[in-house]
Parts: C-alpha cells; sequence; structure tokens
C-alpha cells in the first residue's frame, strides 16, 4: 500500500482558538516554488505522494481543453471548479454539455443538492430531487463529455482509467508536473485521481498558472487560456462566499483547494504554494496558502488582512464570536 506522510513528518500549520485557548492543531507540509521555479521554503514532507483532489482539476482542465474543445471564460472556469450549485453555476453546465450535444443523463457524478444554501433551499422548495448537475464536480464531468464527443470517444465509461480521456489526463498530468504517479484512486466524484508529490504539484500548477494563452505550444495556450478565465471569473470556481472565489476576487491570485486539506495557490508573480493538511480538514488550508506566499514577499500583508477577515475562520459561542482559525507557520 502507498502512504502518504506521517505525523511525524509534519509540521504545525494552523491552529483553532476559543476565548484564549488553543482548542485544535493542524499539521500538515507544504512547499513555496519561486517566479524562477526554485523551491524557496519547504514545510514537513514535501516528497511522499498525496491525492491532491480537486487541486488536481487544472490539469484535467488543460487536458480537455487541448483535445479539441474550445472553452473559453466562463466555461473553462466551470471545468475547473469545485462549484456550490447555484443556478448561475448549473447553467454553465447545462451551456456545457448542450454545446457539445450531450444528454445530461450522461454525467456519471453523484446525485447530489448544491452546497449553497440559498440555493439547496430553492430546490427543496420547488420539490425539486438531488441531481448529478448540482454535484460540485459537475462542470469538470461536462467538460470531460465534451472532450469525448469532439473526439469520437465513448461517453460510456468515461472515467475508467482505461479511457482515452483518462489517458490524456494522466499524460497532462505527468507532462506539467514531471512526475510518475505513485498510486492512482477514485476521488469523490467517481473520477481516477493521482497521487503526487507537494513539489511536483506545485510545479506543475506553477507551469499552468504561468502560461499565456498566446503561448506558441497548445497546452500551454489552453492553461494560460484557463488561467485567464479562473482570474476573471472568480465566482465560478467555487461561489459566494467561499475561499477560493474570495482570494482570487480581492487579490488576483489563481487558488484551488482540494478535499482532505489540499490546496494550490499562484501569486500575480508567479510564486507558488502547495499545501497539504494532514487530518483533512479544509478549514485553515487558505489562511496557510495566503500566509506564506505573504511571506515569500509575493502578496502584501495589509492587502491579504481584509480577505481573512472575509474567510469563514471565526470561532462562535452562542451568537458571538469568541476565537478564530489562524495559521502558524
Amino acid at each position: 500500500m502507498t502512504e502518504t506522510f506521517h505525523v511525524e513528518d509534519s509540521v504545525e500549520m494552523a491552529v483553532v482558538e476559543r476565548s484564549g485557548f488553543i482548542e485544535s492543531r493542524h499539521a500538515g507540509s507544504a512547499v513555496v516554488i519561486s517566479p524562477a521555479g526554485d523551491i524557496v521554503r519547504t514545510l514537513g514532507d514535501i516528497a511522499s505522494p498525496v491525492f491532491p483532489r480537486s487541486a488536481l482539476k487544472p490539469f484535467q482542465a488543460v487536458a480537455v481543453m487541448s483535445s479539441g474543445v474550445t472553452l473559453r471564460g466562463t466555461d473553462a472556469a466551470i471545468a475547473t471548479a469545485s462549484h456550490s450549485g447555484t443556478a448561475r453555476h448549473v447553467d454553465l453546465v447545462r451551456g456545457v454539455l448542450a454545446r457539445a450535444g450531450v444528454p445530461e443523463s450522461a454525467l456519471a457524478c453523484p446525485e447530489a443538492y448544491p452546497q449553497d444554501t440559498a440555493a439547496r433551499d430553492a430546490v427543496v422548495r420547488a420539490n425539486g430531487a438531488k441531481s448529478p448537475l448540482y454535484m460540485n464536480c459537475s462542470g469538470k464531468h461536462a467538460a470531460m463529455l465534451a472532450a469525448c464527443a469532439a473526439n469520437g470517444w465513448p461517453l460510456e465509461g468515461y472515467l475508467d482509467m482505461e479511457h482515452p480521456l483518462q489517458k490524456r489526463i494522466l499524460d497532462i498530468v505527468e507532462r506539467f508536473t514531471g512526475e510518475r504517479p505513485a498510486a492512482t484512486g477514485i476521488d469523490g466524484c467517481g473520477a481516477p485521481v493521482h497521487a503526487i508529490s507537494l513539489t511536483a504539484l506545485a510545479r506543475g500548477i506553477q507551469r499552468v498558472t504561468t502560461s499565456t494563452p498566446s503561448s506558441p505550444f497548445a497546452i500551454y495556450r489552453e492553461a494560460g487560456a484557463l488561467t485567464e478565465a479562473v482570474r476573471e471569473h472568480p465566482w465560478v470556481i467555487a461561489g459566494p462566499g467561499l475561499g477560493d472565489s474570495i482570494a482570487i476576487e480581492r487579490l488576483g491570485v489563481f487558488s484551488k483547494y482540494g478535499a482532505e486539506g489540499s490546496i494550490v495557490m499562484t501569486a500575480p508573480d508567479g510564486t507558488t504554494v502547495a499545501a497539504k493538511v494532514l487530518d483533512g480538514n479544509i478549514r485553515a488550508v487558505h489562511a496557510v496558502a495566503l500566509r506564506l506566499l505573504v511571506q515569500a514577499g509575493a502578496l502584501d500583508a495589509e492587502a491579504v488582512a481584509p480577505v481573512l477577515e472575509e474567510l469563514d475562520l471565526w470561532v462562535t459561542g452562542g451568537a458571538g464570536r469568541v476565537g478564530r482559525i489562524r495559521a502558524t507557520v
């Protein structure tokens, strides 16, 4: 069995403070890559493989976009999103499928209710049922199906590792990260997820997020278009009040969290962070990534401070705030 890093190989990354008392601690690992691509800081074990979970989505989106599917603007952003299921998100997913001539019934991600409270309430009030459209990975799945339609690949079995689409995604992961995955598993949405080191993840995401739409190479043109789309439409990648959308809109970073405590974040100058919280909790990941970018000189502390106020980092007691989650790296 391939294992990720261990407790003894990690460092404290954040604490949860309640009424002046440290109630919980989050340990993990992180790496910071300079704009030139050099490792400038390491915390804990950055060599052992981890499942990036949804932090892998930018590679999956680039694979789709460089396989004969033209996705731009909000269509590109929804392909790499972990969206909250608002009506606008669902409309984007439906649009990608409709333009590709793919029926909604082809979606193989699980049925779900929207994560966004208002959207979920609207569905329930209308006596609506769970749907794959509401699942937070449905944009990725719609884009994958669009690639299948464009290439004449079968829609059925598009999540199978032997499917041409998944082979294409694996190739893109390896080309951008420079590393062969140590293991492959099944993500929560049913798609394959590949285990790579934090170093490889950071390098790969940096290559995606520093690419330009004018590159002479197709995969880098698509990576540049994806990055541009996410920064221009931050609401798409997550949703109202959510960390990725807030950080992108306020600071111009590229931010993509993943389940089980993973995050990648690239500052406008190209400095990139990849981090993994060992216990799998995502509540501190944005604070950790932002603090590391501030300490690297890539973001201004005064600009980050109000963003931290917007993030859901408060600890409540009764009806009031009695503490907060804060990064300690």
